[in-house]
């Protein structure tokens, strides 16, 4: 088995529907399999999906309550047999030679640990948590207080997102994302598991972090995929904001336990910012929602372009006004 994928469900059917079509429609010419867990959806996530994926490879695990995303991951993990471990979000679309691209990278580079791709948004727009710095005190800083926001590209202010860095070239770098993390066995052995105590957002930056000091490197391919980033949360919802920032002070805990100073400034600012945006969410919420304009939408089929043609097209043509679908 070269390849096991993990796709944490929370639902999202339809996202993961379209996930799985264009994981299948992918050029591979090896043993692969994919473990869908899902975390309690309330959507009928897997009638709906039992009823249109019954591929032999093709597994899923139906967790009663809801134990977060590491442990989520966890569960599949422990079952696969894969080289390479993919963790892969619900809501997203490779190319057809994306997974193949990747494998063969780290079959090149035995030093390499993990993979990260480049992701794009809906809209075709870089997300800038493709590749990432370690979350050094300074680097947190400028991310808390919005340094690194008017400072993005440079080197000094923006080291939490490595916006300096040619987005569109291979780059060893610290930080990768959960949203698609492929990662060798053999290193995941020797780092461990992802640690449960983050319910969701952060564990992927502590297992970057402990894949490289078990001795391996983090790489960054150009690789497109599309990620629509964070449909099963509800981002005005104080239980996801605190969970978020409540994720920072974890990692700040686990490795700067004795610097006092550092965790009085990281809480501080974490609540600052926590009180900022269900603030924010709270006015978001009071304003009527503006439908998106027909002229403004983008519909692409996959009859008539392959999902690598069109996610192409999505990253050539990035405009924030248009949101892209894929049929």
């Amino acid at each position: 088995m070269k390849l096991s994928i993990i796709i944490v469900n929370y639902n999202v059917k339809y996202f993961l529907e379209q996930c799985l079509k264009s994981i299948l429609a992918s050029n591979i010419a090896f043993n692969y399999e994919i473990f869908i867990v899902d975390n309690n959806s309330t959507d009928g996530s897997i009638e709906y999906l039992k009823g249109k994926f019954r591929q032999s490879n093709i597994h899923f695990i139906e967790n009663k309550t809801n134990p977060g995303f590491a442990k989520a991951n966890n569960q599949a993990i422990k079952l696969a047999e894969g080289e390479y471990i993919l963790l892969l979000n619900p809501d997203t679309i490779v190319g057809e030679n994306v997974l193949s691209n990747v494998c063969r990278f780290m079959d090149s580079k035995p030093q390499s640990g993990a993979v990260g791709v480049k992701m794009i948004d809906g809209s075709g727009q870089f997300l800038p948590e493709s590749k990432r710095g370690f979350p050094t005190p300074w680097a947190s800083f400028c991310k808390i207080f919005g340094l690194a926001s008017i400072f993005p590209k440079s080197v000094f202010w923006g080291g939490y997102n490595l916006l300096y860095l040619d987005e569109d070239s291979i780059h060893q770098v610290p930080i990768l994302a959960g949203a698609f993390m492929m990662i060798r066995k053999e290193a995941l052995d020797k780092a461990g598991l992802l640690d449960e105590a983050f319910f969701m957002y952060g564990e992927d930056i502590d297992l970057s972090y402990r894949i490289e000091l078990a001795g391996y490197k983090n790489y960054y391919l150009p690789e497109r995929i599309i990620h629509y980033k964070g449909k099963s949360t509800n981002k005005n919802d104080s239980k996801y904001t605190n969970a978020f920032y409540g994720a920072m002070q974890i990692f700040y805990s686990k490795y700067y336990p004795h610097d006092k100073l550092f965790s009085i400034f990281v809480s501080t600012g974490i609540k600052t910012k926590v009180m900022i945006e269900q603030l924010a969410g709270k006015l978001k919420v009071s304003k009527p929602k503006k439908n998106i304009s027909e002229d403004n939408i983008v519909t692409f089929n996959t009859n008539d372009l392959s999902y690598e043609e069109i996610i192409n097209k999505m990253d050539s043509n990035q405009n924030k006004s248009i949101e892209y679908r894929i049929e």
